[in-house]
């Protein structure tokens, strides 16, 4: 028997409640998408990821106002990641730990006056317009993120939610 590496057991992980949440609960067949709620799930496993966005003095950016600036001052395919990692940043916070928006967008914080939801879905779309070097069907795949994000935030709870149930020992096909 091979064993896994930890990697390719924590994608297989997150793949299985992925599909389950989108396939099982919500009703959604759709692999590209499936695959990339999965693999952002494994990525931003690290805080690095959550937060890889950086000033030109390489300070991390923890704000989407901060990370607004940032994508606006930059150019190409760096633009496009820039929106592209503000959709995620927005989805995961929105879907998986709504709770910890209190805090993220807190009073004091530039963040306070955004809508995570309005700033998701538009950053996808803008990723979606911009030119891809190096997966041009991308593209396509953060257009439909763009218009799905409230369906995308709703499997990210039904992740989180399956992903509790696992942790408790719980059985049977009732989420919580």
């Amino acid at each position: 028997m091979v064993s896994q590496n930890p990697t390719t057991q924590l994608k297989s992980y997150f793949s299985g409640l992925t599909e389950y949440a989108f396939e099982a609960r919500l009703g959604i067949a759709d692999a590209p998408l499936v695959d990339y709620i999965s693999d952002l799930l494994v990525r931003f496993l690290h805080s690095d990821a959550i937060y890889r966005v950086r000033n030109p003095h390489g300070s991390r950016l923890d704000q989407v106002a901060d990370m607004l600036l940032e994508a606006e001052a930059r150019i190409g395919s760096s633009k496009r990641e820039v929106h592209r990692h503000i959709g995620d940043y927005a989805l995961f916070w929105t879907g998986l730990y709504p709770e910890a928006l209190t805090k993220v967008q807190g009073p004091g914080r530039k963040d306070y006056f955004l809508d995570y939801y309005q700033q998701g879905k538009w950053n996808y779309y803008v990723a979606s317009t911009l030119p891809a070097e190096s997966a041009p069907e991308e593209n396509e795949l953060l257009n439909r993120l763009s218009h799905e994000f409230e369906l995308c935030v709703k499997g990210l709870a039904e992740i989180r939610r399956e992903w509790a149930r696992r942790e408790d020992g719980s059985s049977g096909g009732t989420v919580r």
